[in-house]
């Protein structure tokens, strides 16, 4: 080999190097950073002609695994899909409380039905016909903060998914100009893994939203796809998700009548049911619980409220009542009309004939809602009626066939909720777990620093054995010119 032959392969091996140390640094330097992938270099040799000249670094490669970071992300999604509901659940049934719980709806239900049966034993107590209105009103009060509690979960999921779309949007922009500036380095042969990196951060934000799927274009360009097989990015053009959040959700407000937002990709509408083309992550949770979650249990709450003021607004219970007039149980003071029921459990109100901060009469929960004047202050008939009203088996209207107690009914209620929340838990923590499986595997291609300075050593192994190069050279051509 020539003289100048040699000094252009020790120079070639001297920059190499140089350039494997630089990837070292950076690989130390970010083992920590979110996002950021292992670089190792890809050489080859560099001929001229039929004879070697060196090495040449080929490209920076960025150590991933595209099926193992695919699938992660998928289970990202489906696990913030399941741990959602599991949470929306898990705070109804707190709020309701467990039946044996002081304070929950059932030790609410039960303490009011015991005030009916001690007024009854003395009638002529004031003191136990004003705790028959206290407890009655603890009945009131923990559906109505039970119901606000829903309505105000499904007013947080609107305002979260306007949040999400504008994320996704602005994710899907950055994606496609990044997209663009890598196509366009790549064309030098410049090195574009910290825009890869940066790009990849942008997917990983928007991954538990929506299900994934990455697809490789060529010169480092992707495409994304959701699992349901929306097209969101192709190349340099994002898809546009459009909604428009409502900012004030009441029970009355759904999809259907149009007084709630759906979501449109590109100005056409798309159902985020199950198994819609943006379903199974976070953003098809948050359409669930404001559209189908929260609704039902506003539904159940609402016939609970339906069956107590039924109960108790029958003629022949009350022989004062005339009929159409709300009993002890109104809707804001009213009688209810069944084409109303969305939202009466925030509405539920008692009677303000029997109660004195209404301007109320105390004697009317003995002698009778409508009772023009006091009768015999021993009689306890409709105090027994009242006690034996709340307990009869009776079909909610609202609520299934079966015949059941007003206890019974709350119980069942609560009863579902748990199991709706053990059953929701099983499967976020099941989905949970498997993600953070796939992460770990995934973090396998990540930045081992012992292994990072066990190649700094070999690289300056190299670099020495290229300087030496070097050197041996110039003290062969200073000998030459010294003879």
């Amino acid at each position: 080999m020539s003289i100048s032959g040699t000094v252009a392969s020790a120079l070639s091996g001297l920059t190499a190097a140089a350039r494997a140390a630089e990837l070292v640094s950076s690989n130390v330097a970010n083992a920590r950073t979110e996002g950021y992938a292992r670089r190792t270099l890809e050489l080859a040799p560099r001929t001229v002609g039929a004879s070697g000249q060196g090495v040449q670094v080929v490209a920076v490669l960025r150590a991933t695994d595209p099926i193992v970071t695919g699938d992660r992300r998928l289970a990202q999604a489906g696990a913030a899909e399941r741990q959602t509901r599991a949470d929306f659940l898990s705070g109804i049934e707190s709020l309701l409380g467990s039946p044996e719980e002081q304070g929950s709806i059932s030790a609410r239900i039960a303490a009011f039905d015991a005030t009916l049966i001690e007024a009854a034993s003395r009638p002529d107590a004031d003191t136990r016909l004003s705790a028959v209105l206290d407890s009655a009103r603890g009945v009131i009060r923990h559906l109505s903060a039970t119901a606000t509690e829903v309505q105000r979960a499904r007013e947080n999921a609107d305002g979260q998914i306007g949040a999400s779309v504008r994320q996704i949007n602005d994710a899907l922009t950055g994606i496609a100009a990044f997209n663009a500036q890598i196509v366009s380095l790549s064309s030098t042969d410049r090195d574009t893994s910290a825009l890869m990196d940066q790009r990849q951060r942008l997917i990983d934000g928007i991954a538990p939203l929506i299900p994934l799927r990455e697809v490789d274009r060529g010169q480092g360009q992707i495409a994304l796809y959701s699992a349901g097989g929306a097209v969101l990015i192709d190349g340099i053009r994002p898809a546009q998700l459009g909604f428009t959040t409502a900012g004030v959700v009441t029970a009355e407000m759904t999809l259907a009548s149009g007084a709630l937002s759906g979501m449109t990709v590109n100005g056409r509408p798309v159902a985020m049911t199950e198994g819609g083309p943006l379903s199974g992550g976070l953003l098809s949770a948050r359409f669930a619980l404001r559209d189908s979650l929260a609704p039902g249990v506003q539904t159940q709450l609402d016939t609970l409220a339906r069956d107590l003021v039924e109960r108790f607004a029958d003629p022949a219970l009350d022989p004062t009542l005339t009929p159409g007039n709300p009993g002890l149980f109104t809707d804001l003071g009213g009688p209810f009309l069944a084409a109303n029921a969305a939202g009466l459990s925030t509405r539920l109100r008692l009677n303000p004939a029997v109660d004195p901060s209404q301007g109320g009469q105390l004697w009317r929960l003995r002698d009778g809602v409508e009772a023009a004047t006091p009768g015999p202050t021993g009689n306890s008939r409709l105090l027994v009626a009242l006690h034996d009203a709340l307990n009869a088996p009776r079909p909610p209207t609202s609520g299934g066939a079966t015949a059941r107690s007003h206890a019974v009914l709350a119980a069942q209620i609560v009863s579902g909720v748990a199991s709706g929340r053990l059953s929701a838990e099983a499967e976020a923590s099941y989905s949970t777990a498997r993600a953070d499986a796939l992460r770990v595997l995934e973090l396998e291609n990540g930045v081992d620093t012992d292994r990072e300075l066990q190649n700094l050593l070999m690289i300056e192994q190299a670099f020495a054995a290229n300087a030496r190069v070097l050197q041996t050279v110039d003290e062969m051509i200073q000998l030459l010119l010294g003879v």
